[in-house]
């Protein structure tokens, strides 16, 4: 009896991949350590870099930083030769935009802005006589600013934001508030041009004081875009919004025949609680155009070809983007260095394919071949991984798994001060597609680092939806099993203030090493990880 007992726990244990530690993986995990952590980071999130944002010097620096290491490894360059996998990406910048008042001509970015990506290929034109003020543009129950009114070929003018009671007022408090208070205003312009609106101008008082940031941002330039048929198939069907957004003083210009002004409409429907909807005597004409600008990008590729005849043609990939979001032009420190987000994804990546090109020389490469892939245009929509999913290098099918580092070098909120503090990573993901990957990554854990594992992101009514959005989600669209590494939001997050001097490199090196032991079992195990769940979930 006992000995059937541990003949059948003995095969449970092979069945989850509950064994020994193996010595050869650990062997080569020991180049993953602080100190080559800090080697790369601080060049990757250096002032030199400049914030690493897509497009711009820095990116392309890193790119090449990147390239030089992947190659030092001897790593193969797989697209064809290279190890840059260029971007066919795009912006449509403003080439003009216009505003004339009573036949004065205003300034852009300081009297009006006009919004690149509310402006279709084709541009927008207006101009009129008179003007509709509309208030707060709310069309509801118990207030109406468009009650009895026909809006079809007029201008319409209303307050950017807010509304005729405190609570309409309220800023919205977190980030799923702000989502939907831009969702609400979307809603409200797209409406005015259904209803056939001839041009809409929000007057929005934060242009009165305009940061030299804020005007930066503004400048003419567009979202960043992939040039594919199906995107520029979209852009060419896609209704524009005719909206001028303007200051105060150039708002009260277009209401000064009137003798009324900005302040005094906003007491009245406060007072009142009634809309103040009526026609303004003004000429008005606007007018914006865009133009095509193409954008240097690319992602940085290297592959470690698999040991196995019949295996190697499994592809597993561990991505990491080295993107940020640049400059800044306020305060004293101008660069957002980005050293978590996500330097410290594509230091791990840079410190995983190290150790596995290092076993392969030694003659213990991995069955299966491993693809390293720095992205970039992560923070631009996940654009360089989106770029991979539709243009892959190695065909999809032959994927096994992505294992996705973005920010493992610090604390996140929930655990600082807590007693894992510098023992836990969020593992988001894992079991969306396969359920066997799950228990993979566990077994993995408890068998060499022993870390806690976080799971909070993985329910589906997160607020903050971090499973959509980081590269991952690119191949989990594909149906390809995914692990995402994250160590949490925190308060240096999308700052200047995330500095290499605030990385835990202990705990970088540690996280990395998870991620490179699950690695080195799924590239090595019998079979690739079992898709058997269906991911329903949508991102929205």
């Amino acid at each position: 009896m006992k000995k059937q007992f541990l003949y059948t726990s003995f095969a449970i244990l092979l069945a989850f991949g509950a064994t020994a530690q193996n010595k050869t993986a650990i062997r080569f995990s020991q180049s993953i350590t602080k100190d080559n952590a800090y080697k790369h980071l601080s060049v990757l999130a250096s002032d030199e870099y400049e914030g690493r944002e897509t497009g711009k010097k820095g990116a392309w620096m890193a790119a090449d930083y990147i390239k030089a290491q992947f190659k030092n490894l001897g790593l193969t360059p797989p697209v064809n030769g290279e190890y840059f996998q260029p971007i066919d990406m795009v912006t449509y910048n403003l080439s003009k935009s216009l505003l004339t008042i009573n036949g004065q001509p205003k300034e852009a970015l300081k009297d009006f802005v006009v919004q690149p990506n509310n402006v279709t290929l084709s541009g927008f034109s207006f101009n009129a006589n008179e003007v509709l003020f509309a208030g707060y543009g709310i069309t509801r129950s118990d207030y109406d600013d468009f009650a009895g009114q026909d809006v079809a070929g007029k201008v319409v003018m209303m307050f950017a934001s807010g509304g005729p009671t405190q609570k309409d007022a309220e800023a919205p408090k977190d980030r799923a508030g702000m989502i939907a208070a831009n969702t609400e205003r979307r809603s409200k312009l797209n409406s005015l041009m259904e209803r056939k609106a001839l041009g809409i101008i929000l007057i929005d008082p934060s242009i009165d004081n305009m940061s030299d940031e804020a005007k930066l941002r503004l400048a003419g330039n567009g979202q960043l875009t992939l040039k594919t048929v199906a995107n520029i198939a979209k852009m060419q069907t896609q209704k524009g919004l005719n909206v001028v957004s303007v200051n105060t003083a150039t708002a009260n210009e277009i209401l000064k025949a009137s003798g009324l002004t900005v302040e005094a409409l906003k007491q009245q429907i406060t007072a009142t609680t009634k809309p103040a909807t009526k026609l303004i005597k003004a000429s008005v004409s606007a007018s914006a155009l865009k133009q095509e600008v193409k954008v240097r990008a690319e992602n940085v590729l290297g592959f470690l070809e698999g040991s196995d005849p019949k295996l190697k043609q499994e592809i597993l990939v561990v991505t990491g983007h080295y993107d940020h979001i640049g400059l800044t032009t306020s305060g004293t420190d101008k660069v957002n260095n980005g050293a978590d987000d996500d330097g410290s994804g594509t230091t791990g990546v840079l410190l995983i394919a190290e150790a596995f090109s290092k076993a392969k020389k030694a003659g213990n490469g991995p069955k299966r071949s491993i693809l390293f892939m720095t992205v970039v245009g992560e923070e631009k929509g996940l654009l360089g991984s989106e770029w991979y999913s539709e243009h892959p290098v190695f065909p999809l099918e032959n994927t096994i798994a992505d294992l996705n580092t973005d920010m493992i070098g610090r604390t996140g909120f929930e655990h600082q001060g807590k007693a894992d503090s510098t023992n836990y990573i969020y593992v988001i993901g894992s079991d969306k597609l396969s359920s066997e990957l799950k228990k993979i990554s566990e077994t993995v854990n408890s068998t060499y680092t022993k870390m806690v594992l976080d799971y909070k992101y993985d329910d589906p009514n997160d607020t903050e939806r971090i499973y959509y959005r980081s590269d991952h989600y690119n191949f989990a669209k594909h149906n390809i099993p995914i692990i995402f590494y994250f160590d949490g939001l925190n308060q240096d997050y999308h700052k200047a203030s995330d500095e290499v001097s605030k990385i835990n490199f202990s705990l970088l090196a540690k996280r990395a090493q998870l991620t490179y032991y699950t690695a080195w079992e799924l590239a090595n195990r019998a079979k690739r990880p079992l898709v058997d769940k269906v991911d329903n979930s949508t991102n929205n």
